[in-house]
């Protein structure tokens, strides 16, 4: 039995504004979407065009308030050939929430308060 990756999936508050975010700050593009018939719910999958992972946004019409994501503990994480160049954009974005030089990585942080790390494509 083997298993391989599918997607991982965010809970995000305003659709609209994270897909500018996705696509933005990390290339990622919707490659296919799920609508409830009634409107309950949209789930739109992001991918990178080049690897078969996708990143699943979920957006709930009845929901009121931003997601509480506690200690937030779990990210995302994506490498990226041109380290300094991410980090210049990532910067200008006012999207870097957590630098650490030291172990040559940062994180960024999207609409909804979720973190993503920044690695140079030679670390894993």
């Amino acid at each position: 039995m083997t298993f391989t990756f599918a997607h991982n999936n965010v809970n995000v508050f305003d659709l609209d504004r994270s897909l500018a975010f996705y696509k933005e700050a990390l290339g990622l593009a919707e490659v296919r979407r799920i609508a409830a018939k009634d409107g309950s719910f949209l789930i739109v999958y992001l991918g990178d065009g080049r690897s078969a992972h996708r990143l699943e946004l979920t957006w709930l019409r009845d929901r009121t308030e931003k997601y509480d994501l506690g200690d937030n503990e779990i990210h995302l994480a994506f490498r990226t050939d041109d380290y300094d160049g991410a980090f210049r954009k990532h910067k200008e974005m006012g999207v870097v929430c957590y630098e650490n030089p030291t172990m040559g990585i940062y994180f960024i942080e999207d609409p909804d308060g979720y973190w993503i790390e920044i690695l140079p494509q030679s670390r894993g």
